[in-house]
């Protein structure tokens, strides 16, 4: 057989060449079914062609092979490709490309259900058939033609990585005896599922699906009247998120007049707008509400808080001072004149503590450094600012304590509280004692404390006071039990031995012995009241 007829008989030929060339049933039988055609297919022409005619035919070819030097144009390369694609219909067979169509000869849609059960009856039915076909034939002698078998691969098998149905198994596959794994064709969501994105929903419907939190679109709600039947079927769900939704839509969808208008009939969903507006800090159009609905107290206020967003001291105390006239209540304008009075007067402080911190002159602020500014902080802090580093201040300082208390006002409890824990923690006891030493008409001194000398004792401990100093204060608490409990908690022994001696408790007096160190004074001192004859016990 000539060498071009090997070559385009395949493999099959090739071994058939390689094998022994004497007659034999199946070669003859191959050389009847396979090489026939081909050797029919010849031309009468091309077979009285010289040997050289015949090498040129066979090594010519109408495809140019690819190179980077190709310029024809796209329109070349796109016929180039297509008779490339079209070419591998020539080694795979036609049926195996009917899985890549999208309809089947039926008419059905490839993928269908219908389409997969005829599929698989009919590849079982083929296999049936070849199988008793083969069973039936005695000897490769027979004459007759044989089934042609399904091809072991396809196109769709390239791209998608495995066989079809009923062909040859993978090597892995093979191995395995579990059978491949047959795949259902994908079906598609039901519709019922799409509802949720659709717009025929009543409006009950469309606010129990707000309240559960589902998707649903209120685009189709246009008319004024559906809106505001809407936002009526929400406040009767009396579910907060729900109105808030749909007062965000009514927001977007109508106009301020309109929204404005509709919600003054409806204080529960006008309560739940303007709490909405201050949370996202839609100040323009809170003010706009109020100034439609006349709310003029609640107008200032509003204005007041824009305050919060100004960071500079300055435009801040100005647009503190431009807020005074606004219509407050008679107690609300005080705050606002006090607000502008403390903020100037801590603009004057911290720009004088900031000269004298810098030039290192004074011993407070080199002992004990700043750790903040003192800027839009409140009174109670700008007072202990005060009371730390301007104690001893005249009263005409703006930084002086006193002047702070008189100017805003401050109680006499609130000051002696603030100027006492600024003072013990500087640990000036000798300022602590003045704090609480007044003298009557008379000249007489006395020790006076409107906070109670108990609250005095505990900020004195906290402050790491010594024992003499809370054992003096200690002393001046009028309720006896009281007493006695802060000086057994603190350990104040010389008070706690004369009290339970005045109380004439000798049981406690006994309980209190084994408290105290061995050997010392405070044990030998017990020891001396309870073997005194001169004491008459009450146990």
């Amino acid at each position: 057989m000539p060498p071009s007829l090997i070559r385009e008989a395949g493999p099959a030929a090739e071994e058939w060449r390689g094998s022994d060339r004497e007659g034999s049933v199946w070669k003859r039988h191959f050389v009847r079914c396979f090489l026939s055609p081909i050797y029919s297919s010849v031309q009468p022409c091309e077979m009285n062609r010289t040997k050289g005619d015949e090498e040129e035919y066979w090594n010519s070819s109408k495809f140019k092979a690819f190179t980077f030097d190709d310029e024809d144009d796209e329109l070349s390369q796109l016929k180039e490709s297509k008779r490339a694609v079209n070419s591998l219909r020539d080694f795979v067979d036609d049926d195996d490309d009917d899985d890549l169509e999208r309809v089947s000869w039926t008419g059905e849609p490839v993928g269908s259900i219908s389409w997969s059960i005829k599929e698989t009856a009919g590849n079982s039915g083929s296999n049936l058939e070849g199988r008793e076909q083969l069973k039936s034939r005695n000897s490769f002698s027979s004459y007759t033609q044989l089934p042609k078998p399904s091809s072991t691969y396809s196109l769709s098998s390239f791209f998608r990585g495995r066989t079809r149905p009923g062909s040859f198994q993978s090597l892995s596959d093979a191995l395995s005896d579990t059978p491949a794994k047959s795949y259902a064709p994908e079906l598609g969501r039901p519709k019922g599922e799409y509802r949720d994105y659709s717009n025929d929903w009543s409006l009950s419907d469309t606010v129990r699906r707000l309240q559960k939190g589902k998707v649903c679109s209120l685009e189709r709600f246009r008319s004024l009247q559906d809106k505001l039947q809407l936002l009526e079927e929400a406040v009767s769900m009396h579910d907060g998120n729900v109105i808030t939704a749909v007062l965000i839509f009514l927001k977007r969808t109508l106009s301020k007049e309109v929204l404005f208008r509709e919600l003054e009939l409806r204080q529960v969903a006008l309560r739940h707008l303007i709490h909405f507006l201050k949370e996202i800090g839609d100040q323009k159009l809170l003010l706009d509400l109020f100034r439609f609905l006349d709310r003029t107290e609640e107008l200032a206020l509003s204005h007041y808080r824009e305050h919060l967003n100004i960071q500079d001291p300055e435009k801040r105390k100005e647009f503190l001072k431009s807020c005074i006239g606004l219509p407050f209540s008679a107690e609300d304008s005080a705050h606002i004149q006090d607000h502008y009075t403390l903020l100037e007067r801590q603009i004057i402080i911290e720009a004088n503590d900031r000269h004298l911190e810098l030039a290192g002159q004074t011993e407070i602020f080199r002992k004990h450094p700043r750790k903040a500014s003192i800027l839009n902080m409140p009174l109670v802090t700008t007072l202990f600012y005060s009371c730390f580093y301007h104690y001893m201040e005249a009263e005409g300082t703006f930084s002086s304590p006193v002047n702070l208390k008189k100017t805003f006002k401050i109680p006499d409890k609130q000051y002696v509280l603030t100027a006492l824990a600024a003072r013990a923690k500087l640990r000036a006891w000798h300022d602590v004692d003045a704090l609480f030493t007044t003298k009557n008409w008379l000249g007489y001194t006395k020790k006076r404390a409107p906070i109670g000398f108990h609250r005095v004792v505990e900020i004195l401990h906290k402050n790491s006071a010594p024992v003499q100093i809370l054992q003096e204060y200690v002393n001046l608490v009028e309720d006896v039990d009281t007493k006695l409990n802060l000086a057994t908690k603190f350990k104040c022994h010389d008070l706690v031995i004369d009290t339970c001696r005045d109380l004439k408790d000798r049981q406690q007096l006994l309980a209190y012995r084994s408290k105290v160190d061995k050997g010392s004074a405070e044990e030998e001192k017990i020891d001396a009241i309870l073997n005194s004859s001169q004491i008459r016990w009450k146990n």
